[in-house]
């Protein structure tokens, strides 16, 4: 049994599916080369529908053909992580058929046939999506996600990552959720704020909505209080971006009883490391890292700071490749060559244009250094653990990235509140597993689903007697099937 295209006359084999020796190999391997076939991207019609028959002193049918393992490994995830705690099978399956393949609720159908899984009602994937929403399903999802963290005792139990990103839509006008806000895509398309949490090694803890005109901000106080008071947490160690940076959110995540690290934005370099240089010198070994008090906040609400400044000579070398282009672009202007504009290193004085030397002075001196604010003591983490608790913030931004091209969560084609969080709790709980699974194997979902989903299950009658037969695994299927019962 082969596949092959027929092109220009020319027959060119595409695959060897194996040798048949009675009529029950001949269906099965009928059936494989089918599951082939529907697995790419074109499907070729052979004639050969689910009660195809082969002849040869008896019947043989084909009366079912699945990529059953694939199957089980997503629905058997999302029950070892807790998630059968929604108790809705239409929900699971929403949920295990967009880490499958991406696609709109009403083409769900299709995709659950092309595995050999039965589909529900489209009436029924509206009534769970409602349920997902009237039950707060995502309240019992994220209490399962923090009880797999902890009962793991891996990192991240003590420390979790917070970032932002955008989710669009196909809409032209604005309503209470979906507002024009920044984009760093440069989009004018109305959009929604999306805050994650998650653990240590990139594991999702919680996701939030907010409006899309949200200032960054104000949104990690309400995420970071929400899941303090959910799981009763009195001690950990909160790491987010330097969009997140306002006395105001430190002091909160302090008085809470928090521990927080936070990146500290760049143009607070020239000035705080001008005063350091002044004392010691700017000598400083690659790797190495400047310890500082600062202090923020006004009035009653004014606070010492430790901030710690980590140099590396690759970054310095990017800075100041790109400080000098930005003094070529200030020297053009103060040489009227350009408009007179906003731009950094230009100094105005009355009808005088002119280089800022005293400021391009201070930004050769800070380059290659970033700045980390937080409220550790020293004697509990130093300034190399503060940067490499940091640096594991790329885990979020890896999540995103996840849910954003893997699991396809934008651009976001529904309308109501309900409906859009309900699609988010989805993205979710698949998110999770996707991280589950990579982080037992080793390799992408997107690899994990391309392997087993060829791994096929065909169920044939023969005569009335119904025979089972499966596709053989292969190294890269046995691996994963290995590395997830390890796990277990």
């Amino acid at each position: 049994m082969q596949i092959v295209e027929k092109v220009r006359g020319q027959r060119r084999i595409l695959e060897h599916i194996g040798s048949a020796h009675t009529e029950g190999e001949l269906a099965a391997l009928i059936a494989v080369a089918r599951g082939e076939i529907h697995a790419g991207q074109q499907s070729l019609d052979l004639g050969l529908g689910p009660e195809a028959q082969v002849r040869s002193g008896g019947d043989a049918v084909v009366r079912r053909h699945s990529s059953e393992l694939l199957w089980q490994t997503l629905t058997s995830t999302f029950d070892a992580l807790g998630f059968d705690a929604v108790a809705d099978e239409t929900f699971k399956t929403l949920v295990c058929v967009r880490l499958v393949e991406p696609t709109s609720k009403l083409d769900t159908p299709r995709v659950l046939d092309d595995i050999g899984v039965d589909a529900p009602h489209l009436s029924s994937i509206k009534r769970a999506l409602a349920r997902c929403v009237e039950r707060d399903y995502r309240t019992v999802l994220a209490t399962a996600c923090w009880e797999h963290v902890t009962a793991a005792g891996g990192p991240g139990v003590a420390l979790v990552l917070y970032d932002l990103t955008t989710l669009y839509f196909e809409a032209e006008k604005e309503d209470g959720l979906r507002k024009v806000g920044m984009s760093k895509e440069r989009r004018v398309d109305p959009q929604i704020t999306v805050g994650l949490l998650v653990a240590r090694d990139g594991f999702p803890l919680d996701i939030h909505v907010f409006e899309g005109n949200k200032a960054e901000t104000k949104t990690l106080i309400p995420v970071i209080t929400a899941f303090q008071q959910r799981h009763d947490i009195a001690d950990m160690v909160v790491v987010a971006d330097a969009g997140m940076l306002s006395a105001a959110n430190l002091n909160a995540l302090e008085d809470a009883g928090l521990s927080f690290i936070v990146a500290s934005r760049t143009s607070k370099a020239p000035k705080e490391l001008e005063d350091h240089f002044g004392r010691r010198g700017n000598a400083i070994d690659d790797g190495e890292v400047v310890e500082l008090t600062r202090p923020m906040g006004q009035g009653r609400d004014r606070r010492d700071r430790r901030a710690v400044w980590h140099y590396k000579w690759q970054r310095a070398q990017r800075d100041r490749r790109t400080l000098n282009a930005q003094i070529d672009r200030a020297q053009r202007v103060a040489d009227r060559a350009e408009p007179l504009k906003k731009q950094r290193f230009v100094k105005v004085t009355g009808q005088t244009v002119a280089l800022d030397e005293a400021l391009i002075e201070r930004a050769r001196q800070s380059a290659g250094y970033k700045g980390y604010v937080t409220n550790i003591d020293p004697k509990t983490m130093d300034g190399h653990a503060v940067v490499a608790a940091y640096h594991d913030l790329w885990k979020v931004e890896q999540s995103f990235r996840m849910a954003k091209s893997d699991l396809k969560a934008r651009p976001i084609f529904h309308r109501t509140r309900d409906s859009i969080e309900a699609h988010l709790t989805i993205v979710f709980a698949a998110l999770a597993i996707a991280r589950h699974l990579q982080n037992r194997t080793g390799m992408s979902i997107k690899k994990i689903v391309r392997i087993l989903r060829r791994i096929h299950t065909v169920i044939i009658d023969v005569d009335g007697h119904e025979l089972t037969a499966r596709t053989p695994l292969d190294d890269e299927a046995q691996a994963i099937t290995s590395a997830i019962s390890a796990g277990h």
